[in-house]
C-alpha cells in the first residue's frame, strides 16, 4: 500500500539521517568545468507545469562531502510588493540571465498553482485581501490583509478559512503565523497586536489573546516552541514574550474570557534594552525529539545590535550573546536552526546574519549540563541578505536585497546556483514593522530594518521552502541526482551532464539527493547512468554531424565529442565499452573514426591506455601510416603492450619509416630480443665507417641511438623509457658485452677486421663510446663476471687503438685519458702493462700536441694525486711536465720537495693561473707550518720578480708589500724602471685600505707621497686635487714647487691658499684666466678674418674656450667667497678689482671684434663678478673704480650703462627683499603680541564656588569684605586661608605679595613657600586675578556681589608674557637676518638685528598680518 501524500508530508527531513552511513566531512575544493549554457527558469517552470504535480512535502536528507568555491552572480532588484505598503507597490524590474554552474540546476522551482489561484480568487470574490504571511508544516496556511487565514492541504485544496472580515476589521491584517509540530494548532498574530489560536482539525477558535504584550504594537512574529503549550511572540516595540497555554483555569488566571481557554504571558526581553526584530525557537525534527538539548527549549533572538540565545527551561537563562560586526543599519537580521551531523554526532547549529556575512554557531550540551557554543567558519557573500533558510544539513538558501536566490553549500562555502525571484513578487512585512495599523509608533531604526523584512513570506519545512508572492505561492526543493542530470540532457548539454555525473560518482558533488547506501553500489548506479549518457552523446554527435561543408568543420565537431567519450570510458575503466560498442558506432563515419584513432595517442602516451585490441591496433597502424603521422605512431608503439601485435608487420613498418625507437621497443618487449636491433643498426653504419665515408644525417641519428641503446642496456634501463625486468638485467648486460667483444659479425666477409663492433663505435664517436663504458664501469663493484668483461674490453681497446694509423692522436689520447681516470679510482682492479703506462705518460706530456691541453694535464694530476698506482720517475716526469708546460704538475712535484720558490715560477709562467700567485704568496708568508728558511727563499724570489708582479696586478702587489715587505719599499721602488708602472703601484700602495693595522707606517712615507704627487702631475692630473685634499703627508713648500714645475695652476692655488697666501693663490688663478681670455680673443679674431667654413670651426673652438673661461672664473669667485670675510676692506679690493678689470678689458677687446655671442657671454660673466663682489665691497667704491678705469673713463656713458643698470637692479632687489622681510617681521610681531595680550587678559573661570582650603563658600558672611584669589588652573582661595598656608612669596616694599596655588604646588611635591626666584610652574606662571567682595544694599545682594577686576600687568604677568613669547615666536626671521648680517661687511652690520641663541634650528613660521591695524 503506497503512502499517502499527507503521511509523507508529516515525515521530518531528518528521518533518514543515518549516522553509521555518514561520510566524513572533506573540506577540499574541486575544480569542475563550467556549464556552457545554463537552463533558464522558464524552461524549468514549463517542464513542471506540464507534469501537473500535486504539492508534496518530501523528505530530502543529504549526506555528501563538503566543498566550496563561490561562483557569485550579479544581482538585481526585482519586482516585488508589500501587502498594503505603498512604498513597495512599485519596485524596479531588472531581469538578469540565470547562471547555472557546473552543478547544474540544483533547485526545483514549482509554482503552487492551486494555492495561487485560490489566493487570487479569495481576494477578488470574497474580499479576503492580499496575502501577508505564510507558514508550512503538514499543511500550508496563508494569512491575508483582511484578517483571514486560509489553510490548504497537500493537494493544494482549501481546507479551512479561519476568521471573518469583521474580525479583520477589528484586529487588522494577519502579520504572523505558526503551526505546532503535530499540525493540530495554528497561531495567528495581527497587525493591531491580538493573537488567536485555532484548532486545525475542527476549525474552531480556541483563544483570543489581547493582553499578552503592550497595546499599540503589531505582532511581528509568533512561533510555537518544541513544547505545544509554549509559544513566543515578538512585537513592533522590540519586546519578546513567552505565551504559556493551559487547558483549564489556573490560580494565576481565575477566569475565562468569553469561554476561551487561558494564557499566561511573561516578558523575556524588553524593547527598551534593544529592539528584537527576529526570533527563532529550536524545534527538533521527529527523530531528534529526544535529543538532550531539547529539554532546554532554546530560543534565538536577534536585536538590532546582537544575537542572544536563551533557554526557557528549566528556568530562564541567557546562554550566549554575540554582537554583530559593522553593517548597514538597514540590513535585516536573520536566524535559522538546523540539526547538523559533525564528527559522528548530531547537534543543532544556528545560522545568523545581518548584512553580507553568515555566522554559524554549533550548540552542544556538555556532560556537566551546561550549554557550549562553538563558533564555526563564517560565510562571506557580496550581497545584503534578507532571507536565510536551511534546506538540509549542508545546504542553505539565501535571498538578497535584489531578490536573487542563492543556494550555498555550507562546508565548502560554494554558491551552487543562483535564481531570480522576480516572478515571485515577494511579499514584504514593512507595514507591520512600521506598525502602521496602530499609528506607526515605532523607532526609526526598526522602521528602517522593516523596509526589507520578509520574515513571514518564507517558510521552510522538511527540505522544502515556500515563498509567498503578492498573487502566488512558490515552493523550492532540491532536485535528486538523476533529475539534475536529466535537466542538462534535455538541453543537450552532454559534456556538462557527464561532468556532473562524475562528481556524483566520486562523491565530490554538493547538495546530492537520492544517493544513499553503500558507496560501491552508489558508484555502480551512477556508472550505469554515465554509460547511458555516453551512448546518447555518441548518437547525438553522429546525428548532428554536418553532412556537407569543409572537412575541418566535421573534424572539429568530432574533436569536441570523441575525447570526452574516451576520457570517461577510461575513468570508468570501461575500455571494453569504448573499443566494442562506441567504436563500432563511430566507424560508420570516416571522420569520426579518424578523430577517435588520433585521440587515443594522448591517452597512450600518458600510460592511461596500455592495451589495444587487434582490430583497433590494425586500424591505428593503417591510419597513422596512411596520414604520415609516423612520429605519433612511434610515440604510441613505445607505450603499448605489443605482445598481441603482428611483430613482423610492426617491425617492417618501423624499419621502412626509420622508427628505430619503436623497432627496438618491439624487439625488446615483444620477444625479449636485445641484440637483433643492435645488429640491424650496425649493419647500416658499419660498412660506411669502415670505408671511411662520411655518414648521412639519418645514419648519424642511427649511430647516436645505438650508443644510447647500448648505454641503457648496460645500465639496466629499458629503451626508450622504463626499466628492464629485474630477472633479465644481468642476462641483457652479459649479452651486450658478448656482442661487443665478438671477433666477427654474423655475416662477415673475409677482409673484415677483428672486433668490428668496437671498431665501428670507436670510429663513430670515440669520446662518447668511452663515456658510455666509463658510466658502465661505475656500477662494477663486486660483480666478478662484469669485472672480467671490463678487463677484456680494456685489452681490446688497447689492442685496437694503440699503434693503429686509422685512429688520430686525439682519439688515442681520449683512450689514454679514459684509462688514466679508471686507474686513478681508489677501488681500481684493472691491470695495464707498464710499457703502456709509459706510453700514456709520453702521450699526455707530448709538447707538440696542443689539443685538450688542460684535460691532459688534469688527467695526469688526478693520476698523481691518487698515488700508488704506478711509480713514475719524478725527475723524468718533472722534465716532461716542464717541456709540456704542465705547470700544475710541476707545482705538485715542487710542493712534495718543499721548493716553494720554484712554485712562484710555475704561477708566473702559467697564463691560466697567474692571478692566483698573490694568494699563494700571502698564504705562505702568513700561515704557520712553513719554516723561516722556506719563507726567506720565497721573499727573495718575490723581490726578484717584483717588476713582473706589479705589471700583473699593481693593487694586489701593493697589498702584498704593505703586509709583508714594508721594509723593502725603497728597494722595490728603485727596481721599478717604468714611471707609469711606479705611478700605478704607489697609487695603490698609499691609498687607505681595510684590514690594515693603522699603526703600520711605511718608511719615508712623506717622500713617497711627494714622489706620488710628482707622478700624479705627469700621469694623473685629474686626480691631483683630490689627492692634495685627502693626503696629510706631503710638505707644503715641496708640493708647491712640484705643482709649479708642471704648471698645474689650480693645484698650486689650492696649496697657496692652504699655506695662507690668498693673494698668491688669486694671482695664480687670475693668470690662468688671463691666458684663457687671450686664447678666446685670438679665436674671435681669427673667426672674424676667416671665411664661412673657417668661422664655423673657430666658433666650435670658441665655445670650448668659453667653457674653460667660465670654469676659471668660478674657481676665482669661490676663492674670493671663502676668504673675503677674513680680509680687510683694502685687501678685499685688491682681490676683487683686478678680477673685474680683467673681465672688463677682455669684454672691450671682444666688442671691437664684433663677436656678438662671445661678447654677450663675457658681459654676463662680468655682471656675475659684480654681483658677487657687491657682497664684500661697498657700492660707491665699485662705481668709482669703474669710472676711473681707462677703458670706461674715456668712453661714453652708454658703454658702462649696462654695468650700472645691472648693479642698480641688484640693489633694488636686495632693498625690496629687506623691506619685505622687515614688514613680515613687524606684522608677525604685532599678531603675536595681540594674541599674547588676549591670552594674558582673558578672564578666569573658577572650577567651583568654594575655597579649596577651608571648603567654605567664597562669601562666608554677608557682612564680610574679604579678598578672593583665583588662579589660572581654576582653583579659588580666600586670601586669609592662603596666608595661613604660607603660599605667598616675593614680599617687598615696592611690589605686592605674589601667590602660588596651594593645591597645585602641593601635588607637585611640596607646598609653595617664600622664595627669592619666581617659580615657573603652571599655577604661578599665568595671570592671577584678585577679586574683592564688598557688601551692598539689599537690592545689590539680590543681584549678587559686585566684582572688581585688576588686570594690569605685574611682575609675574610679565614673566609669563616672556615665557609665552618664547613659545609662540618665529625666530627663523632673526636667524635669516643674522645670516645676512654675517655675510655683509662691517659697515652694514649695524642695520641688522643680532641672532638669538639657538636660532639656527628654528623653522620659518610666516603668520598673516592682522586684519585691522590701529
Amino acid at each position: 500500500m503506497s503512502e499517502s501524500p499527507d503521511a509523507r508530508s508529516l515525515l521530518s527531513a531528518s528521518s533518514q539521517l543515518n549516522l553509521a552511513e555518514m561520510d566524513p566531512i572533506d573540506d577540499k575544493e574541486f575544480d569542475i568545468p563550467q556549464v556552457d549554457t545554463p537552463p533558464t527558469l522558464e524552461s524549468i517552470l514549463n517542464e513542471l507545469e506540464d507534469e501537473e504535480e500535486p504539492f508534496v512535502l518530501e523528505d530530502t536528507c543529504v549526506l555528501n562531502t563538503d566543498n566550496m568555491d563561490a561562483h557569485s552572480c550579479d544581482t538585481s532588484s526585482l519586482a516585488s510588493s508589500d501587502s498594503g505598503d505603498p512604498a513597495h507597490l512599485k519596485r524596479k524590474r531588472r531581469t538578469v540571465d540565470l547562471n547555472a554552474t557546473v552543478h547544474g540546476s540544483v533547485l526545483r522551482h514549482s509554482l503552487l498553482k492551486g494555492i495561487s489561484a485560490q489566493i487570487v480568487s479569495a481576494a477578488d470574490k470574497v474580499d479576503a485581501g492580499l496575502p501577508t504571511a505564510i507558514t508550512v508544516s503538514g499543511v500550508i496556511a496563508v494569512g491575508t490583509s483582511h484578517g483571514l487565514a486560509l489553510v490548504f492541504d497537500t493537494n493544494q485544496a482549501l481546507r479551512l478559512c479561519l476568521g471573518t472580515k469583521a474580525t479583520g476589521a477589528e484586529f487588522g491584517a494577519v502579520s504572523a503565523l505558526s503551526i505546532n509540530h503535530d499540525c493540530s494548532r495554528l497561531l495567528c498574530g495581527f497587525a493591531k497586536g491580538q493573537i488567536t489560536m485555532w484548532d486545525l482539525a475542527s476549525g474552531k477558535l480556541l483563544r483570543t489573546i489581547t493582553d499578552a504584550h503592550p497595546p499599540g504594537t503589531a505582532i511581528l512574529h509568533v512561533k510555537f516552541t518544541e513544547d505545544p503549550t509554549l509559544a513566543v511572540c515578538n512585537d513592533s516595540g522590540g519586546s519578546v514574550f513567552e505565551l504559556s497555554f493551559s487547558p483549564r483555569p489556573t490560580p494565576f488566571v481565575p477566569r475565562r474570557v468569553m469561554g476561551m481557554r487561558s494564557c499566561d504571558s511573561r516578558c523575556l526581553f524588553s524593547g527598551s534594552k534593544g529592539e528584537v526584530c527576529c526570533i527563532e525557537p529550536l524545534r527538533a525534527p521527529p527523530d531528534f525529539r529526544e535529543h538532550p538539548i531539547t529539554h532546554y527549549s532554546l530560543l534565538a533572538m536577534a536585536s538590532l545590535t546582537k544575537i542572544l540565545v536563551i533557554g526557557l527551561k528549566p528556568s530562564l537563562k541567557v546562554w550566549m550573546t554575540f554582537p554583530y560586526s559593522k553593517s548597514d543599519p538597514s540590513s535585516v537580521p536573520q536566524l535559522a536552526w538546523q540539526f547538523v551531523p559533525v564528527q559522528k554526532t548530531v547537534n543543532p547549529m544556528l545560522a545568523f546574519c545581518k548584512g553580507d556575512t553568515v555566522h554559524f554557531l554549533l550548540v552542544k550540551k556538555e556532560e556537566t549540563g551546561t550549554i557550549h557554543v562553538i563558533k564555526q567558519k563564517q560565510l562571506h557573500l557580496s550581497c545584503d541578505i534578507i532571507s536565510l533558510s536551511w534546506i538540509n544539513s549542508r545546504t542553505l538558501v539565501l535571498v538578497d536585497s535584489h531578490e536573487k536566490l542563492q543556494v550555498v553549500d555550507r562546508p565548502s562555502q560554494e554558491v551552487l546556483e543562483t535564481l531570480d525571484l522576480e516572478q515571485v513578487q515577494l511579499v514584504y512585512n514593512s507595514r507591520h514593522f512600521k506598525s502602521l495599523a496602530t499609528g506607526g509608533n515605532v523607532s526609526q531604526a526598526l522602521a528602517l530594518v522593516g523596509e526589507k523584512a520578509c520574515y513571514q513570506s518564507v517558510s521552510s519545512y522538511a527540505g522544502q521552502i515556500v515563498y509567498l508572492g503578492t498573487k502566488s505561492a512558490h515552493i523550492m526543493a532540491l532536485r535528486n541526482w538523476r533529475e539534475r542530470i536529466d535537466c542538462l540532457l534535455k538541453q543537450e548539454h552532454f559534456v556538462e551532464a557527464l561532468s556532473l555525473a562524475w562528481s556524483f560518482h566520486e562523491g565530490t558533488a554538493k547538495a546530492v539527493v537520492g544517493l544513499l547506501g553503500d558507496p560501491m553500489k552508489r558508484k555502480g548506479v551512477v556508472s550505469d547512468k554515465m554509460v547511458e549518457i555516453l551512448f546518447q552523446l555518441a548518437e547525438h554527435a553522429l546525428k548532428k554531424c554536418p553532412e556537407h561543408g569543409k572537412i575541418q568543420v566535421m573534424e572539429q565537431h568530432f574533436h569536441d565529442v570523441v575525447p570526452v567519450l574516451v576520457d570517461y570510458c577510461l575513468l570508468l575503466k570501461r575500455a571494453d565499452l569504448m573499443f566494442n560498442q562506441l567504436y563500432t558506432q563511430l566507424v560508420e563515419n570516416t571522420v569520426a573514426k579518424g578523430v577517435f584513432l588520433e585521440s587515443l595517442e594522448s591517452y597512450i602516451v600518458a600510460d592511461r591506455l596500455g592495451h589495444l585490441t587487434t582490430p583497433i591496433m590494425k586500424d591505428l597502424l593503417a591510419h597513422y601510416h596512411g596520414n604520415g603521422m609516423m612520429d605519433s605512431l612511434e610515440r604510441c608503439i613505445v607505450h603499448l603492450d605489443v605482445t598481441s601485435l603482428d611483430i613482423q608487420q610492426v617491425v617492417q613498418v618501423c624499419w621502412e619509416n626509420q622508427l628505430y625507437d619503436a623497432m627496438i621497443y618491439v624487439f625488446n618487449s615483444g620477444i625479449n630480443d636485445y641484440i637483433t636491433p643492435m645488429e640491424k643498426l650496425f649493419a647500416v653504419i658499419g660498412p660506411q665507417l669502415r670505408a671511411g665515408r662520411s655518414l648521412k644525417d639519418e645514419e648519424v641519428v642511427m649511430g647516436n641511438k645505438l650508443l644510447v641503446y647500448i648505454s641503457c642496456c648496460l645500465a639496466g634501463r629499458a629503451y626508450p623509457l622504463g626499466d628492464i625486468p629485474e630477472d633479465l638485467v644481468v642476462q641483457v648486460k652479459n649479452q651486450v658485452f658478448e656482442f661487443l667483444i665478438r671477433l666477427h659479425s654474423g655475416d662477415s666477409l673475409e677482409e673484415e677486421e677483428v672486433f668490428p663492433f668496437i671498431r665501428t663505435l670507436l670510429h663513430f664517436d670515440t669520446r662518447e663510446f668511452l663515456n658510455v663504458l666509463a658510466m658502465t664501469f661505475e656500477d662494477f663493484k663486486n660483480d666478478k663476471q662484469a669485472l672480467e668483461y671490463q678487463q677484456r674490453l680494456v685489452d681490446i681497446l688497447l689492442q685496437v687503438m694503440v699503434d693503429n694509423p686509422d685512429f688520430t692522436p686525439s682519439q688515442v689520447g681520449g683512450l689514454f685519458t679514459f684509462l688514466a681516470r679508471q686507474l686513478a679510482k681508489p677501488d681500481n682492479t684493472l691491470f695495464v702493462n707498464r710499457k703502456l703506462f709509459d706510453q700514456v705518460l709520453e702521450f699526455l706530456c707530448c709538447p707538440d700536441d696542443d689539443s685538450r691541453h688542460t684535460e691532459r694535464q688534469q688527467v695526469l694530476l688526478e693520476l698523481l694525486q691518487v698515488g700508488g698506482v704506478v711509480q713514475f720517475d719524478e725527475g723524468r716526469l718533472l722534465a716532461l711536465a716542464e717541456k709540456a708546460k704542465f705547470y700544475q704538475i710541476c707545482e705538485f712535484l715542487y710542493e712534495k720537495k718543499h721548493l716553494y720558490d720554484r712554485i712562484i715560477d710555475c704561477y708566473l709562467r702559467d697564463p691560466l693561473r697567474k692571478g692566483e700567485i698573490f694568494s699563494f704568496i700571502h698564504n705562505l708568508l702568513s700561515m704557520p707550518g712553513y719554516g723561516p728558511e722556506e719563507k726567506h727563499t720565497v721573499r727573495d724570489k718575490v723581490l726578484q720578480h717584483i717588476q713582473e708582479l706589479v705589471t700583473l696586478d699593481p693593487s694586489k702587489s701593493a697589498d702584498l708589500v704593505v703586509f709583508h715587505f714594508t721594509k723593502e719599499v725603497q728597494q722595490i721602488i728603485s727596481e721599478l724602471q717604468d714611471d707609469r708602472l711606479l705611478f700605478q703601484f704607489l697609487s695603490c700602495l698609499l691609498e687607505p685600505r681595510e684590514g690594515h693595522h693603522p699603526g703600520t707606517v711605511l718608511p719615508l712615507e712623506r717622500d713617497l707621497h711627494e714622489l706620488l704627487l710628482d707622478l700624479l702631475c705627469r700621469f694623473g692630473p685629474q686626480q691631483l686635487l683630490s689627492f692634495l685634499q685627502t693626503s696629510q703627508h706631503y710638505r707644503l713648500e715641496e708640493a708647491i714647487q712640484i705643482t709649479q714645475k708642471y704648471h698645474h695652476n689650480e693645484a698650486t692655488a689650492y696649496l697657496l691658499e692652504k699655506k695662507g697666501d690668498v693673494h698668491g693663490a688669486f694671482a695664480v688663478l687670475l693668470e690662468t684666466l688671463k691666458e684663457t681670455l687671450s686664447v678666446l680673443t685670438a679665436e674671435s679674431d681669427r673667426a672674424a678674418d676667416g671665411g664661412e667654413g673657417r668661422r664655423d670651426e673657430e666658433e666650435r673652438e670658441s665655445d670650448s674656450t668659453l667653457t674653460r673661461v667660465k670654469d676659471s672664473l668660478n674657481d676665482i669667485i669661490v676663492l674670493g667667497h671663502r676668504n673675503s670675510d677674513s680680509l680687510y676692506q683694502q685687501q678685499r679690493e685688491a682681490l676683487w678689482f683686478p678680477l673685474l678689470e680683467t673681465m672688463m678689458a677682455s669684454q672691450k677687446l671682444v666688442k671691437g671684434l664684433k663677436d656678438e655671442h662671445t661678447f654677450e657671454v663675457l658681459k654676463e660673466l662680468t655682471m656675475k663678478v659684480l654681483n658677487c663682489m657687491s657682497s664684500f665691497i661697498s657700492l660707491p667704491a665699485i662705481i668709482q673704480r669703474i669710472l676711473q678705469d681707462p677703458v670706461y673713463g674715456k668712453g661714453k656713458l652708454a658703454e658702462i650703462q649696462g654695468l650700472i643698470l645691472g648693479m642698480l637692479d641688484t640693489f633694488n632687489y636686495e632693498q625690496t627683499l629687506l623691506e619685505t622681510t622687515t614688514s613680515l617681521l613687524n606684522h608677525d610681531l604685532h599678531w603675536s603680541l595681540a594674541h599674547l595680550r588676549a591670552a594674558v587678559t582673558r578672564g578666569l573661570h573658577p572650577r567651583q564656588d568654594y575655597c579649596n582650603i577651608c571648603l567654605q563658600q567664597y562669601k562666608r558672611r554677608q557682612d564680610s569684605a574679604e579678598e578672593i584669589i583665583v588662579f589660572s588652573c581654576g582653583h579659588l582661595y580666600h586670601q586669609q586661608c592662603l596666608q595661613q598656608k604660607d603660599s605667598g612669596w616675593g614680599v617687598t616694599s615696592e611690589l605686592p605679595q605674589r601667590w602660588s596655588c596651594y593645591k597645585c604646588s602641593s601635588s607637585q611635591g611640596g607646598r609653595g613657600g617664600p622664595s627669592t626666584e619666581p617659580k615657573r610652574d603652571r599655577s604661578t606662571s599665568l595671570a592671577q586675578t584678585r577679586v574683592t567682595s564688598v557688601l551692598h544694599d539689599a537690592g545689590a545682594e539680590a543681584h549678587g556681589n559686585k566684582v572688581f577686576l585688576d588686570a594690569t600687568l605685574d611682575l609675574q604677568q610679565k614673566q609669563s608674557w616672556d615665557q609665552l613669547r618664547c613659545l609662540y615666536r618665529g625666530p627663523s626671521r632673526l636667524s635669516i637676518l643674522s645670516e645676512l648680517s654675517h655675510g655683509h661687511s662691517g659697515d652694514k652690520a649695524g642695520l641688522l638685528i643680532p641672532a638669538q641663541p639657538g636660532a639656527d634650528h628654528f623653522q620659518l613660521k610666516l603668520c598673516p598680518p592682522p586684519l585691522l591695524e590701529e
